[in-house]
């Protein structure tokens, strides 16, 4: 069997960002062919594989990614947690995937796929990816920590990217200049008095400012300024990007960059599930030929993505037990 922590812990030690995933999916190739899986290492771009892995052809696939955000955070372990980048989001999450999986094949329950992407951190190139793969089920359950709750929806992301050129002036004589960064900041200023969309299940969408770059010195006339901003999506897009490029004036120049969809789950959840909604994107809306599609995952996005990332040894457990649970649930239901 498979020891969900101790396995947590092989691929935390390894440093995988987004780009160099490498090393994590070289190590659960070579589990997952001692295990006897049948393993598909589909490129994805120079170096970068998704692994796609089962016995039987599945009915059920579990999948979460393998890259994770920088800074790398070292594998440190207390009595009650294992700490370190990848803890929660998602490595502990792929352990307990693979673990559920073998409790399932000794249970006699072959049918189960596992899907370990890369890129979901910066674009989803993987699961866009995976949609050539084959056989497929009737069931995906994509691993994100939602604290053990079946996640019902999640907001979806869209990126903005502000940019101006000015022409730069000795300070003392602001008007042989045109600042760069005032127009940037009366933009952003719009855009933040925006009233933006609410969903009654994901609730109310929201404006991140993320990153400002401009100037050379505070003694000059700024010639070029760039703004990153991050939206929440509750819904399409389209007259959101609309409204927002009325709203910025000529001498500054809008691009919506990268855009993740929000997700709602028209399915209804198994009974007796605790239940959910998250506010982050994640890989879930590119599964929809996958079949039926649900998300759940030990441990918390509050930690994720931070110095302080970390996942407690009993809910990655309980984690196991849960995958375990749903899939039985789903695999019951008649075809």
């Amino acid at each position: 069997m498979i020891d969900p922590i101790e396995l947590t812990k092989e691929l935390v030690r390894l440093e995988t960002p987004t780009g160099a995933e490498g090393p994590a999916v070289d190590l659960l190739d070579g589990l997952l062919r001692k295990l006897g899986y049948q393993v598909t290492r589909q490129p994805v771009s120079p170096g970068r594989d998704n692994l796609y892995a089962y016995r039987e052809p599945p009915a059920v696939v579990f999948s979460t990614h393998l890259d994770c955000v920088p800074p790398y955070v070292p594998l440190r372990e207390d009595a009650t947690h294992l700490h370190g980048r990848g803890s929660c989001d998602a490595k502990g999450l792929a352990a307990a995937q693979l673990a559920a999986a073998e409790r399932l094949a000794a249970l006699g329950e072959r049918r189960v796929g596992l899907l370990f992407v890369v890129g979901e951190e910066n674009g989803s190139d993987g699961a866009l990816a995976a949609a050539d793969l084959a056989p497929r089920g009737r069931f995906l359950i994509n691993g994100e920590p939602t604290e053990n709750q079946l996640s019902l929806g999640q907001k979806g992301s869209l990126k903005i990217v502000l940019t101006a050129e000015g022409r730069a002036a000795h300070s003392g004589y602001p008007e042989l200049g045109r600042s760069a960064i005032l127009p940037i900041l009366d933009t952003i200023a719009r855009l933040r008095a925006m009233e933006l969309p609410t969903d009654p299940l994901l609730g109310q969408g929201t404006l991140n400012v993320g990153v400002i770059h401009g100037g050379v010195a505070p003694n000059v006339v700024p010639p070029s300024a760039r703004a990153e901003l991050l939206m929440r999506l509750v819904g399409p897009s389209d007259a959101l990007r609309q409204q927002m490029a009325a709203l910025v004036p000529e001498d500054v120049t809008v691009e919506f960059l990268v855009e993740l969809p929000y997700f709602k789950n028209t399915n209804p959840p198994p009974p007796g599930w605790a239940t959910t909604v998250v506010s982050y994107a994640s890989d879930l809306p590119f599964y929809e030929g996958w079949g039926e599609r649900y998300q759940l995952g030990p441990g918390t996005i509050r930690v994720a993505h931070t110095s302080e990332e970390r996942i407690a040894k009993a809910e990655l457990l309980e984690g196991v037990e849960l995958y375990v649970r749903l899939a039985r649930e789903l695999l019951a239901r008649p075809s």
